[in-house]
């Protein structure tokens, strides 16, 4: 199989049932999606694919289809993406565990919505789970990006 992940195609050697999440972590080194809950409820394993946040902990390989990006795939030390940008100005993490899966839905969010509603907002990062309770820099941080008063 052949996948793209963050703009380049990589032959897959993995099982076609094989989750996605351990394509991107196993064969092809990438840390940005992490394991969280193997079950699709924490986000901490988000890509994008088709401008929206999903799950690769439950995406079996054989049906990615389309480019995936990852949080690798955003931006760069040099030069990251508003969002990681927004993120590092806000404080917008503690432990980063989630921070992957944050910025990812947050990413896909403001490409959908340049400037969303708080009600989207709330919907788009309702199934990104964050132990440390940083939800608030978090929103600030998307706010910044879309131009919105937090």
């Amino acid at each position: 199989m052949t996948i793209t992940v963050n703009g380049q195609k990589h032959q897959v050697t993995s099982s076609p049932d094989t989750p996605l999440l351990y394509v991107l972590r196993d064969e092809l080194g990438l840390r940005g999606p992490k394991f969280g809950c193997g079950l699709a409820q924490c986000g901490a394993c988000s890509v994008i694919i088709d401008n929206s946040s999903t799950r690769s902990c439950v995406l079996p390989v054989s049906v990615v289809t389309t480019p995936v990006t990852t949080l690798e795939g955003l931006g760069t030390p040099e030069r990251p993406h508003p969002v990681q940008r927004a993120f590092i100005e806000e404080q917008a993490l503690q432990c980063g565990y989630c921070t992957s899966g944050m910025i990812i839905s947050c990413a896909a969010l403001l490409e959908a919505h340049p400037r969303p509603t708080d009600a989207q907002i709330e919907d788009a990062l309702d199934g990104n789970l964050c132990r440390c309770g940083v939800h608030t820099r978090i929103v600030r941080a998307l706010k910044r990006v879309a131009g919105l008063s937090a």
